[in-house]
């Protein structure tokens, strides 16, 4: 069936095409029938972006459902061609800003339990091979539910996942042997040597013994010195670092770590972000969960929010901060307020909890900040400025943000 609405043609088997979208404009996609997820919902909102760099001859193209950003790609020519593929709309997904294939697939996934509970929520994504993907969210998120479904320990109520385009259900052997899990849990045997543990998970995956594969995981974690020592003899750190041995034994091309540095001191979590950053330059693909923000700015190509079992974003860092983030200007005054003057108030200034100084917050990408009038009308009040600061919104902060209106 295809349906016309304005400029929009949708394909409901398989594809909606945006033919001629004008640069910097909205407009509504609708539809009836289920070809085109998302669409059957009250449609998406779709907005062609303008350029940040004009010699680019591709646009940015933003679709959003209920509010919530459902997809950004680029479109495929200067015409503003653009196909959302079957299955994208109405869960994140960012797609064509790259040439990397995804080499995790994930559609439409849902787990529900018999009492109603749904630890996901027709959760889509594809992950890039190479990247490292930071999953956040707050305690009972989904995180560990997703993972643990992709990677076989349970079973989805519903929705797809490929490997490699290996299905994890009708080609799960295929499927198994390109991941890797290293869970929260430390759950080694105490009392064996560490080279015979690593060997062990190699040998769980039908691999032929290879003492040279082992020395080399072993080396690359700085684990050889201690291949003879008994597990109970290793510090914290060290047994974490048999975990991901372990996952690595078998030369898996995606390595999942569930909340790998949750109760470590700050010296060991940044030694695990080195290792992760060794991981992905050897070509490993990682995909990380984690409620450490720094975290995730720290070594993450990508970052994705969830929340209630919904995936409410996944965008490049460094554009979700660009896009999203706020910045503040502190006015620094000579004097001390109890409030903000009548003349000066507005939903965008407070004051600061000592009162020496007025908290301003303005878009950057704004057409006008407001920063000169602001800084007029202080004059014209008659205060005097002490100094003035700005600060750029982290990633925790745009964190904090998507979670609570996930939560409306």
């Amino acid at each position: 069936m295809v349906q016309k609405v304005g400029p929009v043609t949708a394909t409901f088997k398989g594809e909606v095409t945006i033919t001629d979208l004008v640069p910097d404009t909205s407009m509504k996609i609708v539809g009836a029938g289920k070809g085109a997820a998302g669409l059957a919902k009250g449609g998406a909102d779709v907005r062609l972006l303008e350029k940040d760099d004009p010699t680019e001859p591709r646009y940015d193209v933003e679709a959003k459902v209920g509010g919530k950003l459902a997809q950004l790609g680029r479109s495929k020519d200067e015409a503003g061609l653009f196909t959302f593929r079957r299955g994208l709309l109405g869960s994140p997904k960012t797609r064509g800003t790259t040439n990397v294939p995804d080499i995790v697939e994930i559609t439409d996934l849902r787990k529900s339990y018999r009492g109603g509970f749904e630890a996901l929520k027709s959760v889509t994504l594809g992950i890039r091979e190479g990247e490292i993907l930071a999953l956040l969210g707050p305690n009972g998120a989904g995180k560990t539910t997703l993972i643990s479904t992709v990677c076989g320990i349970t079973m989805a109520t519903s929705g797809t996942v490929t490997v490699g385009g290996h299905d994890i259900v009708s080609d799960y052997r295929a499927a198994r042997s390109m991941i890797g899990l290293v869970p929260q849990e430390i759950n080694l045997e105490p009392f064996e040597p560490v080279i015979n543990t690593v060997r062990f998970s190699r040998g769980l995956f039908g691999k032929p013994s290879d003492d040279a594969a082992i020395e080399k995981v072993l080396r690359q974690l700085s684990l050889w010195d201690k291949k003879d020592s008994q597990i109970r003899e290793l510090s914290g750190g060290m047994k974490r670092r048999v975990l991901i041995a372990k996952a690595l034994a078998h030369d898996p091309r995606v390595l999942f770590l569930d909340e790998p540095t949750a109760g470590v001191d700050v010296e060991l979590r940044k030694d695990m972000w080195e290792i992760v950053g060794k991981l992905k330059r050897d070509g490993t693909t990682i995909i990380l969960t984690t409620h450490y923000i720094e975290e995730a700015e720290a070594i993450a190509d990508r970052v994705g929010v969830i929340a209630h079992g919904e995936l409410l974003l996944v965008e490049e860092k460094a554009k979700l901060m660009t896009r999203m983030g706020q910045k503040e200007l502190e006015v620094q005054l000579t004097q001390t307020l109890t409030e903000v003057p009548a003349n000066l108030r507005s939903d965008a200034l407070s004051l600061a909890e000592d009162g020496s100084a007025l908290i301003y917050r303005y878009d950057t990408k704004a057409e006008r900040t407001g920063i000169t009038k602001l800084l007029a009308d202080v004059a014209a009040e008659g205060l005097v400025l002490r100094d003035v600061v700005t600060r750029q919104s982290s990633l925790e902060d745009i964190f904090v943000n998507l979670v609570k209106e996930g939560a409306v």
